[in-house]
């Protein structure tokens, strides 16, 4: 294997490494864009803040791992991509930055409508960023990405049919990665929650699922060579991505939770590597190859000696705190028990998961 080689691997790992534990962040925000009033949505809520609460800075270390690995091995892809698509991806880091300070600072507001704004912006802005961060993937994929400083168009790059049926798919399946995973948080912390999150887990694999099949009818007429090159290449691991994304649900909805999680991974993975299969070797498809955008050959090769070295550093450290989260070892991190403490219980209801959506 080459070092352009190794470095396009490490590049594509950093981004579905963000796309399944960012990804699950951002869709545990939107479940709690969708809890309801703040009387219905208090346990809701309260579940999502405490499984999050943890974690929810550090998956953002793979964004900017994969940042700089594109800047660094590829300058002349980031730099088209940076400027070609500056207004979403702005806008993206917009609600980043928004999200996570309303969701640091809900819990201390003082008032119930400084509460309320902070939790609105916080459910809103994890669900308008994966949709920018997925039309510029639609935007990249779709080949509307020229190469050059600010050549391709603004607006059009990733307003249109691809980037918008992209960044819809993004948020769909952020809502039942996340779903999933909240499942098994409410098994540990709260059963009663284990039938919401399971419906919610299922509606939001039918609203991916009916995204996908329209997409068949989107790619082909708006991108072609896109629809091309992932029924010639990329099939396989599209159609992976659907039979462990079923499964998983399938599993879930009879109670078997072993494995459930690591299927509904697979799922994310395997479209995550299906589009990365289907574009290979280009890094913007019908314009710039990996190997035209690469840096120097000694550049590539500091790059990965200092991707082991922190990957050394810094992979031990995340595995021990993903494992202590998992294992409910961190009680009292999160800010599930403010909002609690926040919102007024009065007309709560007992049992959340056996109400309506």
């Amino acid at each position: 294997m080459s070092a352009l080689q190794a470095t396009a691997i490490v590049l594509w790992l950093g981004l579905t490494t963000y796309a399944v534990f960012g990804g699950a962040d951002f869709g545990a925000g939107i479940w709690d864009l969708a809890a309801g009033g703040s009387e219905r949505g208090l346990r809701p809520r309260a579940l999502i803040a405490d499984a999050i609460g943890p974690v929810w800075e550090a998956n953002h270390t793979w964004l900017i791992f994969d940042l700089v690995i594109l800047q660094t091995a590829f300058p002349p892809a980031f730099a088209a991509i940076m400027s070609t698509l500056f207004v979403p991806l702005c806008l993206a880091a917009l609600g980043i930055v928004l999200r996570g300070a309303a969701f640091a600072f809900r819990p201390l507001a003082t008032g119930y409508a400084g509460r309320r704004a902070a939790g609105a912006i916080f459910a809103a802005s994890s669900f308008v960023t994966p949709f920018f961060l997925g039309a510029a993937g639609g935007a990249i994929a779709s080949g509307r990405v020229p190469v050059g400083n600010a050549v391709g168009d603004p607006w059009s790059s990733w307003l249109n049919p691809t980037s918008v049926l992209i960044g819809a798919l993004a948020v769909a399946t952020c809502a039942y990665l996340a779903a999933v995973f909240l499942v098994f948080d409410a098994r540990r912390q709260d059963p009663d929650l284990v039938a919401y999150f399971l419906r919610r887990a299922t509606l939001a694999a039918v609203v991916a699922g009916a995204l996908a099949v329209a997409g068949i009818v989107v790619l082909r007429v708006d991108a072609p060579s896109l629809a091309d090159e992932l029924t010639r290449r990329g099939w396989p691991l599209v159609l992976a991505s659907g039979l462990l994304g079923t499964a998983a649900l399938l599993l879930l909805r009879r109670n078997a939770p072993r494995g459930t999680r690591s299927l509904a991974v697979g799922a994310v993975v395997a479209i995550v590597w299906g589009w990365g299969l289907a574009q290979y070797p280009d890094i913007l498809p019908g314009e710039l190859s990996l190997a035209d955008a690469a840096a120097p050959a000694g550049s590539l090769d500091a790059l990965l000696i200092v991707f082991v070295l922190a990957a050394l550093l810094i992979a031990p450290s995340l595995a021990l705190l993903y494992l202590l989260d998992q294992r409910s070892r961190l009680s009292g991190h999160g800010l599930g028990s403010d909002v609690a403490t926040n919102v007024p219980p009065a007309g709560l209801p007992s049992e959340p998961g056996h109400r309506g959506m």
